[in-house]
């Protein structure tokens, strides 16, 4: 099953900020990134958020896009996690997998229950423009694609 061109589930979780962050909130301001990650111990993701993180402060202040990570841990563990990358944005924990489920899916693994990682780009109206489910624990998309997708209209900047 895709999300892609079907309104994007809604749902707020608890931030390492201290606060909850809903989709909807972020919807306001622009587009918004949905990056569902395996856990705070998975090096893959840790490297993929490092791409957005990279991007993220051009996105956010020239375009008004937020980049929400959803992540299968716990919220202390994802503090730690975001001091440790020193990430520019703050990180979503869904311990349960309740947001992952509805969107890229979740799995069993020898850390318990992990999301499988999936990339969104929801558009102010709520649509899933864009969306990749890794086929394995290396499949991503990085940051900069991304930022080229949104500023190509919601189109692969590689098409010709």
């Amino acid at each position: 099953m895709t999300l892609e061109g079907s309104e994007a589930p809604e749902f707020s979780l608890e931030s390492t900020s201290g606060g909850e962050v809903s989709l909807e909130e972020t919807l306001e301001s622009g587009p918004t990134i949905v990056l569902v990650n395996r856990g705070h111990w998975c090096s893959f993701c840790a490297e993929q958020l490092a791409t957005f993180s990279r991007v993220y402060e051009d996105l956010h202040f020239n375009e008004g896009v937020d980049v929400l990570p959803v992540v299968t841990s716990e919220v202390p563990k994802l503090v730690e996690m975001r001091d440790r990358f020193d990430y520019d944005f703050q990180l979503l924990a869904d311990p349960d997998g309740e947001v992952a489920e509805q969107y890229s899916g979740t799995e069993q693994t020898s850390h318990g229950l992990t999301g499988i990682a999936g990339t969104y780009v929801v558009d102010t109206d709520g649509v899933v423009r864009y969306e990749q489910v890794a086929d394995d624990l290396t499949d991503r998309t990085y940051g900069n694609w991304i930022r080229y997708f949104l500023r190509n209209d919601f189109e692969d900047p590689l098409d010709e």
